[in-house]
């Protein structure tokens, strides 16, 4: 049976030089055997029902050729479907493909991958009726997702260290009540974070060690520093060695319930995700990612 795949892409960047990497990428894809449909939404509302139509239809994969943020958009459609996700890295962070230890900066290499179809099953984090696959970030994290969502220069991962300059000065730490699997905990912390995956921020391992097939999330808090601190922390989240600091801290839990005060708005996937307070559960198993 000819195996069917969803080709997603985002209309205002491409794979490799634009619509022409694209292309090559769909051709080697067709190339091995599938059946391939070009998907391209003028916005995020129409490549979403795209998508839920193209799962609805039955196909076998959804390739996403672009960043994070249309890999999230995806999630939604996918979650619980059975239907496979592929990825093509080419976007700014990359975080999603980087934790599946995907080629970053070799188009042909990730459409390889796809061609393979070795599905793995990971887990995905829910609130209500959303989902996102890297990390949740609440705090001083969420302001820095924000504003580097924002930024245009510079193009690449430094503009998330633009954006913490710029959050530094004003920032405060926040009041946190979390509920655990239901053990309730109030504090202060500079941010909370719940991963899925390692990274977020382009390539930054706040979530070191969390494993995605564990039926469990990683609550990272870091607790109240100086900014001085707080400047020379994130280098080492890079390299995930802000987990011998002795302001971090790793809780693990199927559930977690946030409130802050004051509110903030949260980021996952380094897209709005919704306001606090909210509800995040992990779903064991309810992806099927081409590794």
């Amino acid at each position: 049976m000819t195996r069917r795949i969803a080709f997603l892409s985002n209309p205002r960047s491409g794979v490799g030089d634009g619509h022409q990497g694209r292309d090559l990428v769909i051709r080697h894809l067709r190339a091995g055997g599938a059946e391939v449909t070009d998907v391209v939404g003028h916005d995020a509302a129409e490549s979403l029902a795209l998508v839920r139509r193209a799962v609805g239809d039955g196909v076998d994969t959804v390739v996403v050729s672009g960043g994070d943020g249309l890999i999230h958009l995806a999630v939604q459609a996918l979650a619980g479907s059975g239907t496979a996700l592929g990825i093509v890295p080419a976007g700014t962070g990359n975080d999603a493909a980087r934790a599946f230890g995907l080629p970053l900066d070799d188009p042909m290499a990730a459409a390889a991958v796809v061609v393979r179809n070795r599905r793995r099953g990971v887990d995905l984090a829910r609130s209500g009726d959303s989902w996102y696959l890297t990390v949740l970030a609440t705090g001083f994290d969420a302001l820095v997702a924000k504003r580097g969502g924002e930024l245009r220069w510079p193009r690449n991962n430094l503009r998330y260290t633009v954006a913490v300059a710029r959050e530094l000065p004003r920032f405060r730490p926040l009041r946190y009540t979390l509920s655990l699997d239901g053990r309730e905990r109030t504090l202060d912390a500079m941010f909370v974070s719940v991963a899925n995956t390692d990274y977020f921020g382009g390539g930054m391992r706040i979530g070191a060690g969390a494993a995605c097939d564990d039926g469990l999330l990683d609550v990272v808090i870091v607790k109240p520093m100086s900014r001085l601190s707080l400047v020379r922390f994130f280098p080492t989240v890079n390299t995930g060695q802000h987990v011998h600091n002795p302001a971090y801290e790793r809780i693990r839990a199927r559930s977690v319930t946030i409130a802050i005060t004051p509110p903030v708005t949260s980021y996952a996937d380094g897209e709005r995700f919704g306001e606090v307070p909210l509800t995040v559960e992990c779903i064991p198993g309810a992806l099927q990612v081409l590794t």
